[in-house]
């Protein structure tokens, strides 16, 4: 379903794919999820337009290296990223925010991304919606397709037929399970052309209290972000969960080389969850695992994506290689 939008501008469609779908999904996810013996509910649900607000103050905390390191990336490589892509599709999966893009579209060519037609990705349609708009703004010509939809699901429905750049920013890949991660990158190359190309974000590993203090802010925004998931789960499937009496918890965990995010019942409790007619105990002290952050070297990055079938053709860090913005290309058979 197109959302048309009289405001919007004549370059700017999106198109809504979650209207149907999301409900279901919720549903299905949240009953698997809290009848686990680890309870768990799926991170992407945390990004309705509160929590896409949350974590973009998250981006700006002083503790939150990754967006800070990831933008100087681009202010210093986008020139050289884009130096061989001045005409085609720019698609972005799970875009939120335009800032990022916004260094890849000047880098683009002299007329701004003329060239260029923008496909961002995201499930939080008033977050893509606001995104398009001042794109437009920014970028009078260029032509903006945009799609209110699962990029782990939906990647079918991405335009073909012309050269496309695939941008995955953040550290979003580090927030699926290895098996998983792997999964999602080969179903990319799966409907990548020959001389489409890939930019993934990867958060390497570091100092553990580095890690820590990221994701366990002096402002308390994360653990805001964190719990921001129970009211959505109230909200849409009529839950009454009460996010007050849950502690949010970060760590990292050096086996596992991962930050994982829980929610911590402050008590003993039930949770009703009427859409699904689900009751839920909950001993004091129990978790609801909400999000993991894998942490990446540069072997277990090359990994990863050489069993995805993709190749790394080149490598961006920063001096003290926090993080890394990895040009991927298709495995050639």
């Amino acid at each position: 379903m197109m959302l048309r939008q009289r405001r919007t501008h004549p370059k700017v469609e999106l198109h809504n794919h979650l209207t149907a779908d999301f409900h279901a999904s919720l549903a299905h996810d949240v009953r698997e999820g809290m009848t686990a013996e680890q309870k768990r509910l799926p991170s992407k649900y945390f990004y309705d337009a509160h929590g896409s607000r949350l974590f973009d103050r998250i981006c700006t905390l002083p503790e939150y290296y990754l967006t800070r390191t990831e933008m100087k990336i681009l202010g210093d490589h986008a020139p050289a990223i884009m130096q061989s892509f001045a005409r085609g599709d720019l698609v972005e999966m799970g875009s939120g925010s335009h800032k990022k893009i916004c260094r890849l579209l000047k880098a683009a060519n002299g007329t701004a991304g003329a060239t260029l037609r923008y496909i961002p990705v995201d499930v939080s349609r008033d977050a893509l919606l606001a995104a398009s708009r001042e794109l437009a703004r920014l970028f009078p010509h260029l032509c903006i397709k945009g799609y209110v939809a699962d990029f782990t699901a939906h990647l079918h429905l991405i335009p073909q037929g012309s050269k496309r750049l695939f941008v995955l920013f953040g550290s979003t890949i580090g927030n699926f399970p290895g098996p998983e991660a792997v999964r999602l990158l080969r179903n990319v190359r799966t409907i990548m052309a020959p001389d489409d190309r890939f930019l993934l974000g990867l958060d390497m590993a570091k100092p553990p209290h580095h890690l820590n203090a990221a994701y366990n802010d002096s402002q308390g925004v994360t653990s805001a972000f964190n719990k921001n998931i129970l009211a959505v789960i109230n909200r849409h499937l009529h839950a009454d969960f009460d996010p007050a009496q849950f502690d949010h918890v970060a760590f990292y965990h050096e086996e596992k080389e991962q930050v994982e995010m829980h929610l911590r019942a402050r008590e003993a409790m039930t949770v009703r969850i009427a859409d699904i007619d689900l009751a839920i105990d909950l001993e004091e002290g129990e978790t609801i695992h909400t999000e993991i952050s894998r942490k990446f070297t540069p072997e277990s990055a090359r990994m990863m994506c050489a069993q995805a079938g993709l190749d790394i053709s080149r490598w961006f860090s920063d001096p003290r290689r926090w993080f890394s913005l990895v040009e991927l290309a298709p495995r050639r058979a």
